[in-house]
């Protein structure tokens, strides 16, 4: 944070999302701590690379500062160029809309996501238990008897 400090165009912070930032958290979909996000305030991506301090500025140096966007239209490729005017002319409540739908999608695939977790991890328990009691039988029918007399007798 201090090599970017007096930076007019990157921003490097820390946020506590166990304290007063968690609606901001919330919002950007920070799930795990510590999590890494970078870009566009509005559209932030998950950071995926190392997080030595070395790696860490690297990447900062490469891509923290302007983006694509509708502030930054000349930083952007055609098609982006294109998507951006298309959403540009749309009602406002047309675009609301379009958002609102793919947060919802969104959501819905996390919501999908925990729940095939969670069943995973149910089975997981049932499937520890059983292997479990398979292992404790196994024991306490002989086996630590049948090791002794092979280790006396042969």
């Amino acid at each position: 944070m201090d090599f970017f400090k007096d930076s007019k165009t990157a921003l490097v912070a820390d946020v506590d999302c166990t304290a007063g930032g968690k609606a901001l958290c919330s919002e950007h979909g920070v799930r795990g701590y510590p999590s890494i996000k970078y870009g566009d305030p509005t559209n932030l991506a998950d950071y995926k690379g190392g997080r030595d301090y070395k790696t860490l500025r690297e990447f900062a140096e490469k891509n923290l500062g302007p983006t694509c966007g509708p502030n930054n239209i000349d930083l952007c490729s055609e098609e982006n160029k294109a998507t951006i005017q298309k959403l540009q002319a749309m009602p406002a409540a047309d675009l609301e809309k379009e958002i609102a739908e793919k947060e919802a999608s969104l959501e819905k695939l996390e919501s999908d996501f925990k729940l095939f977790v969670e069943g995973l991890n149910k089975q997981y328990q049932e499937e520890t238990k059983k292997k479990d009691e398979a292992i404790a039988e196994i024991r306490n029918g002989g086996l630590g008897l049948m090791k002794a007399v092979k280790a006396a007798y042969y």
